[in-house]
C-alpha cells in the first residue's frame, strides 16, 4: 500500500512538468484546468452549488440501496428476488 500512495505522490507532482504553457501561467490551477482558470467568485459558487447536489445524490442513492422503504408483499423487488432464489 506504501508503494501505491509513494506513486501517486510523484505522479501529481509529475503532473506540473507536464502541462502546457496556458496551463502553467494559471497559478494555483497548474495541471487541473487548460486555460486561466476560474474567473471570479461565481465560478467557485457554481461548482460549490453543484459538488452539493453531487453528494447529496450520492448519499440518497446508497440511503436507498441499504435501506429501502418499500417493505410490501407485492413490490416487484420480491418478485425478483424471489425468482432468484434457487
Amino acid at each position: 500500500m506504501k508503494k501505491y500512495i509513494i506513486l501517486l505522490l510523484v505522479l501529481m507532482i509529475r503532473l506540473d512538468a507536464t502541462a502546457c504553457e496556458s496551463c502553467k501561467k494559471s497559478g494555483g490551477f497548474t495541471g487541473i484546468t487548460h486555460g486561466p482558470g476560474p474567473d471570479s467568485n461565481w465560478d467557485y459558487l457554481i461548482v460549490l452549488v453543484m459538488v452539493v447536489i453531487t453528494l447529496y445524490v450520492l448519499v440518497a442513492s446508497i440511503r436507498c440501496f441499504i435501506k429501502p422503504g418499500e417493505k410490501s408483499e407485492q413490490h416487484i423487488k420480491r418478485m425478483i428476488l424471489n425468482n432468484m432464489k434457487p
